[in-house]
């Protein structure tokens, strides 16, 4: 979001989500669910794969 320019609130309207939802998400306190990676990736025009450090065992 840093990146995008994009400040928690103006996510959480963007997204439909709540505030509290979304700085859970940022604090990595909740998992996304597919659906919000999805639109996350649409909002901040990124792929999913961004969204998260993948570490392959």
């Amino acid at each position: 979001m840093d990146r995008a320019g994009i400040k928690q609130a103006e996510y959480a309207r963007r997204s439909g989500r709540s505030k509290r939802v979304i700085s859970h998400f940022c604090r990595n306190e909740r998992v996304m669910l597919p659906e919000d990676l999805y639109t996350a990736a649409k909002i901040l025009s990124c792929s999913m794969e961004d969204l998260y450090e993948w570490i392959e065992s």
